[in-house]
């Protein structure tokens, strides 16, 4: 039967107002973490006669890179612009390491002086490389020309800097679930070499390029945040990128095609509690819609001293919804 969009919100919300108590356990598990990927992505908000861009927040928890045993999270937030007061705000409590973007509203954050304490920048080099791989695409450029196209230049600078970055992704790809301190170890004896190459031979070609060259400005992305950039040498918890945050997004990314805009900031508000409780699920291999529908059906009745037995990462489902799924 056909159902209309005010009811169906109104069961999001309805849903969002049950599930608040996990929300808020959830998101006190996200902050805890001794660091955190953190990005942004642009959601249309419904106007009056158009839509404007908004941005839902994520921070993400995920210690298995470096062998812990936490569970994974995802906490997301809406905002109705990206001012750098968001970010400030969901980070108010938190001190520890932050891999995110050169985002100016995250600068706040890496104040020596700031409180509760201070948060270290971890930069990501997945962002570093992109700029090198568009302007050294050999296969597109090959693709190109097979269609008879003109061909772009490739670069062959920035050919050099994607090899040099490759390689220190190769490193990552062998210790990725080794212990903090084994990862350290094997970056100060095989990555740190590579990395203060690439330093020396990235200054002396800026040195040789325009303050306009697309070359010059990929590289003063990365030699202005060099500490940012270098960070994760002496910290095995560091990962290299910040993919975790950029896949966390992807279903918001996919879904704008299917809801096309938040219809308010309310609706905003709700869909980034919904897409806190889902992305951690599926974070966490539970599926989303067995645990939300067994979670629904138990929380009113549910103890609650244990709460927490209904997080994605500590639930077990009752028989009679192991049979509804089987059957």
């Amino acid at each position: 039967m056909p159902l209309s969009l005010s009811t169906l919100a109104d069961q999001v919300g309805a849903c969002c107002a049950a599930l608040a108590p996990l929300l808020t356990r959830l998101e006190m598990h996200v902050f805890a973490a001794e660091r955190l990927h953190g990005d942004d992505t642009k959601v249309p908000l419904l106007a009056r006669g158009k839509t404007i861009t908004a941005r839902c927040w994520v921070y993400v928890r995920d210690d298995r890179p470096f062998g812990r045993d936490a569970a994974p999270a995802a906490m997301f937030y809406y905002s109705r612009d990206r001012g750098g007061e968001h970010p400030q705000a969901h980070l108010a409590t938190y001190a520890g390491l932050f891999q995110a973007d050169a985002y100016g509203g995250y600068g706040k954050l890496y104040e020596a002086d700031r409180k509760p304490g201070p948060i270290l920048e971890a930069a990501c080099w997945v962002h570093a490389r992109r700029p090198f791989f568009v302007m050294a695409d050999v296969e597109g450029a090959a693709r190109r020309k097979a269609e008879g196209k003109t061909p772009s230049v490739i670069s062959p600078l920035a050919l050099e800097a994607v090899r040099r970055i490759d390689a220190l992704f190769d490193i990552e790809r062998e210790i990725n679930g080794q212990s903090a301190t084994c990862r350290h170890a094997v970056r100060q004896k095989l990555s740190a070499p590579l990395v203060a190459d690439l330093e020396i031979w990235m200054r002396e070609q800026r040195a040789k390029l325009s303050r306009g060259n697309d070359l010059a400005r990929a590289m003063d992305y990365m030699l202005k945040r060099w500490k940012s950039f270098t960070r994760f040498l002496d910290d095995g918890r560091i990962c290299l990128s910040n993919n975790a945050a950029e896949r966390a997004l992807r279903g918001i990314a996919l879904g704008r095609k299917s809801w096309l805009f938040a219809g308010s900031d309310r609706g905003g508000q709700r869909a980034a509690a919904m897409y806190s409780l889902i992305v951690t699920a599926k974070l966490n291999d539970i599926d989303p819609q067995a645990w939300l529908a067994d979670v629904l059906a138990r929380i009113a009745q549910h103890p609650v001293h244990s709460l927490d037995d209904l997080l994605p990462w500590n639930w077990k489902p009752r028989a009679s919804a192991v049979a509804a799924v089987a059957a």
